[in-house]
């Protein structure tokens, strides 16, 4: 079979490894992307799922990508534009009623159910955003790196953490006091901290849930929360919208920009294995038997499926190997995509007509009490009887996914267990999950379920099979203390390095973690040219 020799090969065509790839060929490398399925792009792309109807198959909304990887990159000279919603949240509420929250109406919104809670919405807001704005300084960072041996080694791991640390002081000590909460305790305790209505602490409790196969009274839950405050559109902090096209247009453009910076990308060819030689990643060889010889060996995948899949294991640190073994996967999402013949006409604010409800994170789950059952529920059934249920319709934005006059909308569901219970198999019970969760949504909205024209069903199982995502864990491992910052994946392998020499991760298994941020492949890309500039890697021509 042939061979190639490149400076960096990269496992996996998803947005950090198009990231990675175009800043490094920016810089003048020979950079060689594989991606193993048809299209580049990983969870984020845009595929024609039924007849005439076009969506984001499994991301579905951009809030995180970071504005810098935007600028770099020139995404939008690249073909990307990204629409803003015009509302950003719509909450059915369990006795009939509704919260709308977005810019210049959510305290109007709130005062329907609590003048208390009204009037403590500036002070969260500006609290939580303080605390984003400090954390969100760290996301385009790499974290200091835990190492054994000499103080040559640990000297510049220490400037680091100092630098880092030096940005904690500016805050003052109560929002040290927040910061501490934010990253131990649950998104439920935190929120009954600040408000006494359901449907407020519903809609901000529902981003403690997301990706996170836990109660929202789970201890770290208010992480999670945080961790989708970071994103901002066009400039807007906060703001959650829609890329025109899907989330595909996102990672064309990425492609666009990486192939005109001079990488080379293959599509439909998988790594089989990663090449060690004499203790160090030279290459990889493809399924089809294609050798790619490189400097840099660089895995965008989800970390136990590059080192528990890839590499010999004897090639390994023992310890290293355990770690990663035991590194946790699995948020119990279910994703849809439906096909619609009209707009839901919700019982509690009615109209099938185009309306600004329409166009907002539709979150059908009226209190932090549902969401925890829902939980408790999956643990014990396999499934929420009573299942969390976001709902997109991004073709109210976006009339280029679905014929005039029709809908698609992504039903973005949780809970759900990432392996069902007693050995059963999600293939034996997707379609019975499906038709509940398309139930769900008629419960408040009594005509959707007649106007489905068509569904696209992603179990955990299938979002694993098809996008590499353990347990359908759309954050590529939990966001938990120990699995965050300097310990992700595993501590002392927190840099975007491993313990090869050689070899390295830009995927959402590195910091700061999962969503469409493109920030694991910035950062990780920054580390790679470091060690070229620095002749711990050496050109390959």
């Amino acid at each position: 079979m042939s061979a190639e020799t490149c400076d960096v090969v990269i496992i996996g065509g998803g947005h950090n490894g198009l990231v990675c790839a175009a800043y490094l060929a920016a810089s003048g490398l020979k950079v060689t992307v594989l991606e193993r399925r048809g299209v580049v792009g990983g969870a984020a792309v845009t595929e024609e799922f039924f007849p005439g109807f076009r969506n984001s198959v499994a991301s579905y909304t951009v809030s995180l990508l970071n504005p810098k990887i935007i600028r770099d990159l020139d995404l939008h000279g690249h073909g990307l534009r990204v629409v803003e919603r015009k509302i950003s949240n719509f909450l059915p509420t369990a006795d009939g009623g509704y919260l709308c929250s977005g810019e210049g109406r959510t305290r109007s919104e709130v005062a329907k159910f609590s003048a208390a809670d009204a009037e403590r919405l500036d002070d969260y807001g500006t609290r939580l955003e303080a605390i984003a704005d400090v954390v969100r300084s760290f996301v385009l960072e790499t974290p200091p790196n835990v190492v054994e041996g000499s103080w040559s080694a640990a000297l510049p791991e220490l400037l680091s953490a100092g630098r880092l640390g030096s940005r904690l002081s500016k805050l003052d000590m109560s929002l040290r006091r927040e910061l501490l909460k934010l990253f131990s305790a649950s998104a439920g305790d935190y929120l009954d901290g600040w408000f006494e209505s359901d449907p407020i602490k519903a809609v901000y409790g529902f981003d403690g849930i997301v990706g996170n196969y836990a109660s929202p009274y789970s201890p770290g839950s208010a992480y999670v929360l945080l961790h989708h405050c970071f994103g901002e559109v066009n400039g807007k902090k906060g703001t959650w919208g829609h890329a025109i096209g899907g989330m595909g247009a996102i990672t064309q453009a990425m492609a666009r920009s990486a192939t005109a910076r001079g990488a080379i990308i293959h599509v439909g060819s998988a790594v089989r294995e990663v090449i060690v030689e004499h203790g160090r990643a030279v290459g990889v060889v493809s399924e089809s038997g294609e050798t790619y010889r490189a400097s840099a060996v660089v895995s965008n995948l989800n970390p136990k499926l590059l080192y528990l899949k890839l590499i010999d294991a004897a090639a390994l640190p023992k310890d290293f190997l355990e770690r990663i073994s035991q590194y946790r996967c699995g948020s119990g999402t279910f994703r849809m995509n439906v096909a619609l013949a009209e707009l839901p006409n919700f019982t509690c604010l009615p109209g099938k007509a185009p309306a600004d409800h329409h166009t907002a994170g539709i979150i059908l789950a009226p209190s932090l009490g549902y969401m925890e059952q829902a939980y408790f529920d999956a643990r014990t059934y396999g499934w929420s009887r009573e299942p969390i249920v976001e709902l997109v319709i991004p073709s109210t934005l976006d009339d280029s996914l679905a014929p005039p006059g029709r809908h698609v909308a992504s039903l973005f569901c949780q809970h759900v267990a990432p392996q069902l219970p007693n050995g059963e198999s999600w293939d034996a019970h997707r379609e019975t999950v499906a038709d509940l969760m398309i139930d769900t949504v008629n419960r408040f909205a009594p005509n959707f379920k007649a106007s489905v024209l068509g569904r696209q069903i992603m179990s955990p199982l299938d979002l694993e099979r098809t996008f590499g995502l353990i347990g359908g864990d759309i954050l590529h491992g939990a966001l938990q203390i120990d699995q965050m910052f300097s310990a992700r994946p595993v501590l002392g392998a927190g840099n975007y390095r491993g313990p090869l020499p050689g070899l390295y991760m830009c995927g959402s298994g590195t910091h700061p973690g999962g969503g469409v941020t493109g920030a694991p492949g910035h950062n990780a890309a920054r580390e790679i040219l470091t060690d070229f500039r620095r002749r711990r890697l050496r050109r390959a021509s």
